[in-house]
């Protein structure tokens, strides 16, 4: 899983490669703008943000849930495990709706491509992730894991993690930054 989650990290890489290889060096075909003229960034403050807060406390609640796991504590198991399927749910809802409502395409420059690029997988990962952490949790109500046996469990959670600290490059690069470029 730890080589896996490397790959992943290396295939991130090159997407945030390119993003920010064209916003450092914007080509005279988009004007030397970044974002290109006539794109209107999304704004960070607004889903973007919800989307953070999503991630990250689906962060903590994963956190809580290994604990709670290691810990025998079934109720908060249960509760920790819910919550953080639900706000993975949420994340991919309101990451929907960004889409449908969003003032570009993915063929509206190269920034359109860097953008869905970058965010489409992401989200092709959270929904990765949550058919993970579903699997896991039907395995923890069939009594197959344990404190001792769950290293699919520990898996989903790595996973998980990645997901979240990958989200917050993309806030920082792909929304922050570009809001702060004055569009």
């Amino acid at each position: 899983m730890v080589l896996f989650i490397i790959s992943e990290v290396m295939f991130f890489f090159a997407i945030f490669w390119a993003f920010f290889n064209n916003q450092l060096n914007p080509s005279i075909h988009i004007y030397g703008m970044w974002p290109p003229m006539g794109i209107k960034a999304i704004h960070w403050c607004k889903i973007p943000l919800l989307n953070t807060l999503c991630l990250v406390t689906s962060g903590i609640s994963m956190t809580w849930t290994h604990h709670s796991l290691i810990n025998q504590s079934l109720k908060e198991l249960f509760d920790s495990y819910v919550l953080t399927l639900l706000l993975a749910a949420i994340f991919t809802a309101l990451q929907f709706i960004e889409y449908q409502n969003a003032p570009f395409s993915i063929s509206d420059s190269v920034f359109g491509s860097c953008f869905f690029l970058a965010t489409g997988f992401h989200g092709f990962h959270v929904l990765i992730g949550t058919i993970f952490l579903f699997i896991c949790f039907l395995r923890i109500l069939s009594s197959h894991l344990s404190t001792n046996h769950h290293i699919g469990f520990e898996s989903a959670s790595w996973y998980w993690h990645f997901v979240d600290v990958v989200w917050i490059f993309l806030f920082g690069a792909i929304y922050w930054l570009a809001s702060l470029k004055g569009v």
